[in-house]
């Protein structure tokens, strides 16, 4: 048993400025104006501290000496009660809400995201699935459980989405902690060795779906019937299925990325999906395109859309394929189309078929076939292409495309 000189009575009736002692380093101050409030006593270093321990109005006196007992504890562990208070404090102030720092974080590297879509995504994903229910907790906070409840109800469903809220989980919290809001606390969102023993991998949750691709074989008769459609949608989608580019590339093609005379299309590392310069061979065909958009040309754009400095949408030409009745084939299908055309009837080298799709082959073979002359070999692998979706012999010199 304590031996407590004060109680409840005693705090409220006390008037008379100074100390009062409750025992064990316990004081009620009582102010020049009235005013009480809580200190602790201790000796540290050989020399007296005061920690106050908050105002009477607020903190009670049982309240005081559960308090004076935590800094007691402190005390035997070696640590300052003052400063133990000042760290708490200092970790209160800079204290953030999960939204709040995911916010941050998509501020700091939304100018890093190449594609708009992505950016996008990041804020809708987060919005959707994890700010209703982790969004308002301190993130300093968020453990394993809070993850589990964001992701345990769309694994199953939505695999894709799943993993990839996951993986942004993991990287919003790691910048988190780089900015000291998490302490040592390990991340809750990582995959090995830990939310790999909890949830099966995606890829065996759900069926990866890729792109409807038309078969190589059906190109051919497929540009016939597109060069009989009219607008600029139709000619975009022959310029995609020529150049074997992303729907997203070409359609943000801009004249000044246009050399006519020395046949290239040069697109920008900022507008690739590898953040690296691409360089495209024009063949015959796709230069007739060119020339067809150039007498008509509006704006920066090759293939303006419907409101002025924008570019065409990808909606446009997939809706190209809707009304031609191909549901069964997909824009982006047609780099398919091209790849398994030139790996089952050309010799051309896989790292060349694969550079014409802008794909990475690994760092030695990809630095070989950026020499100069890995050009002028994808030019000839997309003069057969071109050829060959045209129906002419290889070799021959293809008729315009722009021709109707």
């Amino acid at each position: 048993m304590r031996s407590a000189k004060l109680n409840a009575l005693m705090v409220q009736r006390a008037k008379k400025p100074g100390l009062l002692g409750d025992g064990l380093g316990l004081y009620l101050q009582v102010g020049p104006n009235g005013a009480k409030s809580w200190l602790l006593r201790y000796k540290r270093g050989g020399k007296s501290h005061y920690c106050g321990l908050g105002p009477v109005h607020t903190v009670s006196l049982a309240q005081a000496r559960q308090r004076a007992a935590d800094a007691r504890l402190l005390l035997l562990e070696g640590r300052d009660p003052i400063a133990a208070k000042r760290a708490s404090r200092a970790a209160a102030a800079a204290a953030k809400t999960f939204r709040e720092t995911a916010e941050d974080y998509i501020a700091a590297h939304r100018a890093g995201w190449r594609s708009a879509k992505h950016a996008a995504q990041w804020p809708a994903s987060l919005a959707n699935y994890v700010y209703p229910v982790i969004g308002e907790i301190d993130v300093a906070r968020v453990d394993t459980p809070d993850i589990l409840r964001v992701l345990r109800p769309i694994w199953a469903e939505k695999p894709e989405t799943a993993s990839r809220i996951r993986s942004r989980l993991e990287l919003i919290l790691d910048a988190a902690k780089a900015a000291g809001l998490r302490g040592d606390c390990p991340n809750p969102a990582r995959w090995k060795g830990h939310l790999q023993s909890l949830f099966p991998a995606a890829r065996k949750v759900g069926r990866v779906v890729h792109f409807a691709a038309m078969p190589y074989a059906q190109v051919p008769g497929f540009v016939r019937e597109l060069r009989n459609q009219n607008g600029v949608a139709p000619l975009a989608l022959q310029f995609v299925i020529l150049t074997a580019a992303r729907s997203g590339e070409a359609l943000g093609a801009r004249w000044s990325e246009i050399d006519l005379g020395e046949k290239v299309w040069t697109v920008p590392g900022e507008r690739m999906k590898v953040g690296r310069e691409h360089r495209v061979p024009l063949s015959d065909p796709a230069l007739a395109i060119l020339s067809e958009m150039m007498a008509v040309r509006e704006d920066a754009f090759v293939f303006p859309g419907l409101r002025q400095d924008r570019h065409l949408t990808a909606g446009a030409i997939q809706d190209v394929l809707m009304r031609m009745g191909r549901r069964d084939a997909t824009v982006h299908g047609f780099r398919s189309s091209f790849r398994d055309w030139a790996g089952n009837e050309t010799s051309f080298p896989r790292e060349v078929c694969e550079q014409a799709l802008a794909h990475t082959v690994g760092d030695q073979t990809e630095a070989a076939y950026r020499r100069s002359d890995a050009l002028e070999r994808r030019r000839r692998l997309m003069e057969a292409w071109a050829a060959h979706c045209l129906d002419q012999p290889a070799g021959s010199n293809v008729v315009s495309m722009a021709g109707r």
